[in-house]
């Protein structure tokens, strides 16, 4: 990888990442009523966003759905089995609680990523039909259902009106 291909990656972690931020600021402003300020943080992230879908695309990091679906599948693997595990472990040695619990959620959602993503590629490559049914999402932990939200999360123990379905 040359020294562009690095600088790319960087550029789109850096914009990514800026733009999750701006949205969480936003929501501050909106909730201490500074509509205008709120208005230009999401201004900005949707800039960020334009800014890394251009990265992004110049590193050529979007492929066929199925080529995409399989870099879902290593991605997610790598992360619950061993990211995750390790930041656990060191939030656990750190006795940073908050941490542990934010990376246990996350880890054991990724394992749910994996496992839809999967299930999508297998039907993708056995030339099925993709069914058509909602996907929830837990806005607690980030738990992620296909068909219909549980009545409790079983990550994080929301209630089902947590959940937001996704379009």
């Amino acid at each position: 990888m040359n020294k562009t291909d690095e600088n790319l990656r960087e550029a789109f972690a850096g914009e990514s990442q800026a733009n999750r931020r701006y949205l969480f600021f936003a929501a501050k402003a909106d909730k201490e009523g500074y509509s205008q300020i709120a208005r230009l943080f999401r201004a900005a992230a949707e800039a960020e966003t334009v800014h890394a879908s251009n990265h992004f695309n110049a590193m050529d990091g979007v492929g066929s759905t199925k080529a995409n679906l399989n870099a879902g599948v290593i991605g997610e693997h790598q992360e619950f089995t061993a990211m995750y595990p390790r930041f656990i472990e060191q939030a656990k040695v750190d006795q940073y609680q908050r941490a542990e619990v934010s990376f246990d959620w996350a880890n054991k959602v990724e394992e749910i990523h994996h496992g839809l993503f999967q299930a999508a590629l297998k039907t993708l490559e056995s030339d099925e039909t993709v069914k058509d049914e909602s996907i929830f999402v837990c806005q607690g932990c980030g738990n992620t259902v296909e068909g219909e939200a549980p009545e409790t999360c079983p990550i994080c123990g929301a209630p089902k009106s947590a959940f937001k379905r996704v379009e």
